[in-house]
């Protein structure tokens, strides 16, 4: 059959584009269909707005260390309206940005909401297109609860677009999101609960750091609630919002952002017109290949729900273009994955936390450091960090390595590199430091803290 293209991508993220720019270098004809934004969740309403606003916050803390070094900074001021705009702004540049990727690719960008008809068949609006292969990239969406009042609720997809700066935020969550905002709003200024369900946020991630974490954002001013959720919402004549919780406690504030989760964007894609199969969180099934059970039909991202993570999106989606249009056989390793939180401070990670590798090998040894950092010994601040490594006592290899520092994802990038490369603990041992710096301290921590 003569198909309109070879490759047909449904949703124009960061996985679907960097698919389908590979396929049509590789000679496929590519279309990808779009009815949000280009870039996805990561560029538009995640990662790199996030990441904006995290940097806008940190200046606080620059501006009280700034004394110790002799600096008189006056009174300074944050205006909402300068940081929401120059974000938004730089969005909407790296718009124009994927779109002329996709352009200079040779691959054709449809606009609009893309379902598939069958299995080789997807429809855009009125119009109808044919491929040989269907690949869904439609990434997630934000998760609310259904209690009463949940209509006054915002996600991290409102979040960055707030009409005024909120002086009193509730944050509800335990994962990356959540963390970060609460982080975020503490230092802008706004009274700030966080409010999480467990007995400690972060699941999975090293016990050490997320003790470390909760503590050092305790200290900063953050108001943490954990074994908490709210039960209702009621909104004022005045416009704030009441929050009543499951304990009986009720908190006032301005806004209430929830951010408890990301659900695959599955719903009305007409995936029950093929063999296409979901999980029970609504996730698309998928083999190593990203073969879904309909054999034209692929998936990749976040609506796989393996690691939602743009860089394994990415990765995921160059794999699976190489491997159709160019005669590779890759498989995408999932098991030293470095990441980072940025909270405040910084959390960063790779490789196995303690709990994971007890269970994974006979004997661990663990290496760990905490001290005050020399950027606050005149700063004054009363921030600490925190460096860990895991070895695997059987091979002296390095299998873990967690910080919580500032700029601890920019650190973590090159530990991941030796570790991925299967260093091992004799290797940091041998690796000069530089000095003085936060990074030396991974390959100066000589006898372990402990053996398990």
């Amino acid at each position: 059959m003569n198909h309109n293209y070879d490759l047909f991508v449904i949703g124009a993220g960061s996985g679907g584009i960097r698919a389908s720019r590979i396929a049509a270098g590789l000679g496929a004809r590519v279309a990808v269909a779009e009815d949000k934004y280009l870039g996805g969740t990561c560029v538009n309403v995640g990662c790199v707005p996030k990441k904006f606003f995290v940097l806008g916050s940190h200046c606080a803390d620059q501006f009280t260390n700034a004394a110790g070094y002799g600096w008189t900074v006056g009174n300074p001021r944050f205006d909402w309206r300068t940081l929401t705009t120059n974000v938004a702004n730089e969005i909407n540049r790296l718009n124009g940005v994927y779109d002329n990727i996709l352009a200079t690719a040779g691959v054709e960008l449809i606009r609009g909401r893309a379902t598939l008809v069958d299995a080789h068949t997807v429809k855009v609006g009125d119009n109808t297109y044919t491929a040989e292969r269907i690949l869904i990239a439609v990434g997630g969406w934000p998760v609310i609860p259904d209690i009463p009042g949940s209509e006054h609720i915002i996600s991290s997809n409102e979040v960055f677009s707030l009409d005024k700066f909120p002086q009193r935020v509730i944050v509800v969550g335990g994962g990356y999101i959540a963390v970060e905002f609460a982080g975020i709003f503490n230092n802008l200024g706004s009274e700030t609960h966080l409010l999480y369900r467990g007995d400690l946020f972060l699941r999975g991630f090293d016990r050490d750091i997320r003790e470390f974490t909760a503590e050092e954002m305790a200290k900063k001013g953050v108001k943490l609630n954990f074994n908490a959720s709210i039960i209702g919402i009621d909104q004022h004549s005045d416009g704030s919002l009441s929050a009543t919780l499951a304990d009986g406690r009720t908190l006032t504030t301005d806004v209430i952002m929830y951010a408890i989760g990301r659900k695959p964007d599955t719903a009305n894609l007409g995936l029950e017109n093929t063999r296409v199969q979901l999980d029970d969180n609504g996730a698309v099934v998928v083999n190593d290949d990203f073969s879904t059970h309909e054999p034209s039909v692929y998936a990749i991202g976040d609506v796989i729900d393996r690691v939602q993570l743009t860089p394994v999106a990415l990765a995921e989606g160059m794999a699976l273009a190489r491997n159709l249009y160019g005669g590779q056989n890759r498989r995408v390793n999932y098991e030293f994955i470095p990441t980072a939180v940025f909270s405040q401070p910084n959390i960063a990670t790779v490789g196995y936390n303690e709990e994971q590798a007890k269970e994974k090998y006979s004997s661990i040894a663990v290496y760990k450091s905490t001290f005050i950092p020399m950027k606050h010994k005149l700063g004054g601040l009363d921030e600490r960090n925190l460096m860990k490594l895991i070895v695997d006592r059987a091979t002296d290899r390095v299998v873990g390595a967690h910080m919580a520092a500032h700029d601890a994802g920019e650190l973590i990038q090159g530990v991941s590199i030796a570790i991925n490369a299967g260093a091992t603990k004799a290797d940091f041992d041998a690796t000069i430091g530089i000095h003085p710096t936060v990074a030396e301290e991974f390959v100066t921590m000589r006898e372990p803290s402990y053996i398990l």
